[in-house]
């Protein structure tokens, strides 16, 4: 919050010369934001890598099951994918594991 308070006062004292526009451009040249630019690429590669993780993907049935959560993907725990934890994240976490594990032989 810090910060937009002072690119507001900076862009304020600048508008006393009447041209907005100029003074807006003039103060995001002036201002160092490559560290935020970094951060907000960070941010989007994580949310991508979020929404590329199975539980996201295939939306899996979530319900209690006993005293653990349950994320159950098709229509059994036989034919389907399942993940178990004590919380619907753990689940949700577990789930993504076995989504990756290969059968038994």
């Amino acid at each position: 919050m810090d910060n937009h308070q002072a690119v507001y006062d900076a862009v304020r004292s600048k508008i006393s010369n009447g041209n907005i526009g100029e003074a807006v451009a003039s103060v995001v040249r002036e201002a160092d934001i490559s560290h935020y630019a970094g951060q907000i690429s960070l941010a989007h590669q994580e949310a991508a890598a979020e929404q590329m993780r199975p539980c996201v993907m295939f939306r899996p049935k979530i319900y209690i099951d006993g005293n653990k959560w349950c994320a159950l993907y098709g229509g059994n725990l036989q034919d389907g994918v399942a993940g178990f934890g004590n919380s619907p994240s753990d689940a949700m976490h577990d789930f993504d594991k076995n989504w990756h594990t290969n059968l038994a032989s």
